[in-house]
């Protein structure tokens, strides 16, 4: 019998805890791998936008990791609001901030029905597409270059 056959694996469904503890172990084995160049590995670079209600309209969340990469995660503009120009001002205070820190580069994903010109209009470039994600839409993967 060998040493793989003794070992008993139980598959369960991660917990918090348990998908927190994974992120850290890969954030570790990164670290140990590509040395980082900021000091915190994850820096998270939130915005929200409130109407005179404080009722949320809009806003953006990304995270700064690990070697000044800027990964935007979710810009959303409430309907009423778009094409007013408050995404441009989420994005253009995210890059501000992200480099004050040292960024260079910034990447995130859309899809076709959501933003794909908008951050084209913005300087962002197509490096990757999914096709049929959803059926009979694409994915897209943007990046820019921040100076």
């Amino acid at each position: 019998m060998t040493k793989l056959e003794t070992i008993k694996v139980k598959l369960n469904i991660a917990t918090k805890e348990d998908a927190n503890y994974i992120d850290n172990k890969i954030v570790e084995f990164n670290a140990r791998t590509v040395p980082f160049t900021q000091v915190k590995p994850l820096i998270n670079i939130n915005y929200v936008l409130k109407d005179n209600d404080g009722s949320i309209i809009g806003g953006i969340t990304t995270t700064l990791y690990c070697w000044k990469v800027l990964y935007i995660n979710v810009l959303w503009i409430d309907e009423p609001f778009q094409k007013q120009g408050y995404g441009s001002h989420l994005l253009d205070k995210v890059e501000t901030e992200a480099k004050k820190l040292g960024c260079s580069l910034a990447h995130l994903d859309t899809f076709d029905f959501q933003a794909k010109d908008f951050y084209l209009k913005h300087g962002y470039e197509v490096f990757g597409v999914l096709d049929d994600c959803p059926p009979g839409h694409k994915e897209y993967f943007m990046k820019k270059k921040l100076s």
